[in-house]
């Protein structure tokens, strides 16, 4: 039995679809736990105060994450893995040493600097908080600094398993990562409070570069530590990583500014803001994350031995397929944002307030779901393509749109009576509390849109690309989500009578029989038009890609 498993998770996956149903698969597995976790969250502590901080207490450390990791992360180390491997495996070996090594200093160095001055940043990062919240999320925070240490060593360890198209291993990680942040809030968190649940994320960062070590070890190309690295090995990664690094720390430095806003606002905001965010991270994760992780290698391949033509193809497909879905999910997100969190979160100490406003926000993020994936996809592109440049400046504006439209809107909301009128009246959240919090979401939206039409246009301009399928692909699926959820607004209206919407199963029942007809509606219009995406997920099922035979090695990578 343990050969049969060891056998599966070491399987190399080939095919686009066939490995980004199996990362997605596996992302949905990951997903439902991470929901499962917020459940436990929110039932435990509720939108407050004390996971105010816990989620404050993320960001540092997490900024650390996407600016030294990222150096040498995956969609950077793998072009160059495949390269060396092709050479031989001394010297792909040799490459990862040389790059951990710098690594590994750097981050341990960042992660000593945060720690000492920790209680200089918080309180700045976070002016709304009192001192007493100041003083635990510096606790908090010094503690989940070893996340960034352990995720990033998992994360060079990740280029290995990705570039062996080991993606039963990689895609493991994150489900393991959010099994040890339950297990400290199941079992620790009695005791120690909101500190036992940062325990568990440290267990659940071990298990993620646990899992990785296995094949990594067998491959032969474990890296190490070395004394004597060569710059010129690691400074043509530097090189290529520097924008990317710089580009992810703008976005992330652009959610901090976010959640910094909602520190000055009422207590619970930032919980609502993160609540509503990893629910909508749900279909990105399984989509997004999905489509672009699959499609990186080959993509990457592609464009070194200069089949362009083939890379445009590889990118076009990827994209409609990543619409295809991202489109209906997002108007279903929209149109059954009440039951889903009333489902998902609504017990213990998670009160009625909290729910209203966090489904409230889960629509607002809903409405730039499809850019996000795009955003996901097309980044990789260019990275695949060696062209980090663009990505940055555009991530940079975009950004810079993001913080200039949560500050002007909340000072709209705040001081336009009409403006907040409409916008509590839409959501139906104008008899509570703390609805300012609404605006980082829409804001977060706006910034998104404008990222992923920036995006596409310098992609088609550097590529020459064709967007046109992708046009129709969106045409056939808009159309056929605004019909379903029309169909899904009736049909909550009917079993609202037939169901009592007071209880977990009246809703349950109320917004799941209402999503399935919608999605019989929208599959029926579909196939009416001749969806080509139809077409290839029905070739994919039949395949059955989640019994994909190990394929034989590409010569090009071993």
């Amino acid at each position: 039995m343990v050969n049969g498993v060891l056998k599966f998770l070491n399987k190399e996956i080939g095919g686009l679809h066939q490995a980004a149903y199996l990362l997605g698969l596996f992302a949905f597995f990951s997903q439902v736990l991470a929901l499962v976790r917020d459940r436990l969250l929110a039932a435990s502590f509720g939108a407050g105060a004390s996971l105010d901080i816990y989620y404050a207490a993320f960001r540092i450390p997490d900024f650390i994450f996407v600016t030294v990791a990222s150096v040498v992360s995956i969609s950077v180390l793998i072009p160059a893995l495949i390269e060396r491997t092709a050479i031989d495996k001394k010297t792909a070996r040799r490459f990862l040493t040389e790059v951990f090594t710098f690594f590994f200093s750097a981050i341990i160095v960042a992660a000593g600097i945060a720690f000492f001055l920790m209680p200089y940043i918080a309180p700045l990062v976070f002016p709304g908080f009192s001192d007493e919240a100041v003083a635990q999320t510096i606790l908090l925070s010094r503690i989940l600094l070893l996340s960034p240490i352990l995720l990033g060593i998992s994360n060079v360890l990740g280029s290995i398993t990705q570039t062996f198209r080991r993606f039963f291993i990689y895609a493991l990680s994150p489900l393991l990562y959010n099994f040890g942040i339950i297990l400290g809030i199941l079992f620790l968190s009695p005791s120690l409070g909101i500190v036992g649940v940062v325990y568990g994320v440290i267990t659940g960062a071990l298990f993620h570069l646990l899992i990785q070590l296995p094949f990594v070890i067998r491959s032969g190309l474990l890296p190490g530590i070395s004394f004597s690295s060569r710059w010129s090995n690691v400074r043509p990664v530097l090189l290529i990583s520097i924008p990317r690094t710089l580009t992810l720390a703008m976005s992330h430095l652009s959610i901090l500014i976010l959640l910094s806003f909602a520190s000055l606002m009422d207590k619970g905001s930032i919980s609502v803001y993160n609540f509503s965010s990893n629910l909508q991270s749900v279909p990105i994760s399984i989509i997004g994350v999905s489509y672009s992780l699959a499609a990186f290698p080959t993509l990457s391949k592609l464009f070194s031995s200069g089949n362009q033509k083939k890379f445009l193809e590889q990118i076009s497909t990827s994209a409609r397929h990543v619409v295809f879905w991202s489109v209906p999910i997002a108007v279903l997100f929209i149109v059954l944002r009440a039951q889903i969190v009333r489902v998902i979160l609504g017990s213990g100490q998670f009160d009625w307030t909290a729910t209203r406003l966090t489904a409230a926000a889960l629509a607002l993020f809903a409405f730039s779901l499809v850019f996000q994936n795009i955003v996901l996809l097309y980044v990789r592109g260019f990275y695949s393509a060696g062209r980090t440049k663009a990505p940055l400046i555009i991530s940079l504006f975009s950004s810079v749109v993001t913080i200039a439209s949560v500050y002007f809107l909340i000072s709209f909301f705040n001081h336009v009576a009409m403006f907040r009128y409409w916008v509590e009246s839409l959501f139906r959240v104008s008899d509570i509390a703390g609805t300012s919090v609404l605006m980082l979401p829409l804001g977060f939206s706006v910034g998104q849109v404008v990222n992923g039409l920036l995006l596409l246009y310098f992609f088609k301009t550097n590529f020459k690309g064709n967007l046109g399928p992708l046009f129709k692909t969106v045409s056939h699926t808009f159309a056929a989500s605004i019909i379903m959820g029309g169909v899904i607004w009736f049909f909550l209206n009917v079993f609202d009578k037939i169901f009592d919407i007071n209880t977990f199963f009246g809703v349950f029942f109320q917004g799941f029989l209402s999503g399935i007809i919608g999605i019989a509606v929208a599959l029926t219009i579909l196939v009416l038009l001749g969806t080509e995406e139809l077409r290839d997920i029905a070739r994919t099922l039949h395949r059955r890609f989640w019994k994909t035979p190990i394929i034989g090695p590409d010569p090009d990578i071993v």
